[in-house]
């Protein structure tokens, strides 16, 4: 966490928590959602305004966490911006390169992670359990995936989506 962000913690404890104005979709974007868009549909079926500035980019990355209860957020300063997650609180990179057995894997905030093990959903999903916690497997890296999954890389297992959130310890949407 930035130490800006600490700072203005300790100086405003108790600001309240954000939720509905935040998500993340399945490709590692972000989106803002406004009165508006939340009154126009739930995300990702109405997604809002995707964040392209950098700078932003690089502070919510810096400042996403989880909460105890597995509710992923955005720690603003003072405040607790709570994140819509589409499918998992991570989307994973596959690095190219290397040993097809053991892919380098990065996170859509840039974080390394190393994978244990791969499960696919009923819509034919790949995601992959990993160190820091489950993630989905970004739609251009499907290709190398494959070929890890094939080179031995990862045990493969099936499982409903609306079974991942409760096995692996997040919440999609998180509530006040």
């Amino acid at each position: 966490m930035d130490q800006i962000v600490e700072a203005a913690l300790r100086k405003w404890p108790n600001v309240p928590h954000c939720h509905g104005w935040l998500a993340l979709d399945a490709r590692g974007d972000w989106y803002m959602r406004d009165d508006r868009v939340q009154a126009a549909g739930p995300f990702p079926q109405v997604k809002g305004s995707r964040i392209r500035h950098d700078k932003l980019l690089g502070f919510i990355h810096r400042n996403y966490a989880a909460d105890a209860e597995g509710a992923w957020y955005f720690q603003n300063g003072p405040q607790r911006v709570y994140v819509e997650l589409e499918a998992a609180p991570w989307v994973w990179r596959l690095q190219p390169g290397g040993d097809p057995a053991r892919p380098a894997l990065t996170s859509h905030t840039g974080r390394d992670a190393f994978a244990q093990s791969a499960w696919v959903d009923e819509r034919g999903r790949l995601f992959l359990l990993t160190d820091i916690g489950l993630g989905l497997v970004h739609t251009l890296d499907m290709g190398p995936a494959s070929d890890a999954l094939e080179a031995g890389a990862w045990p493969l297992h099936e499982l409903a989506f609306a079974e991942m959130p409760s096995r692996f310890g997040y919440r999609l949407r998180p509530q006040p």
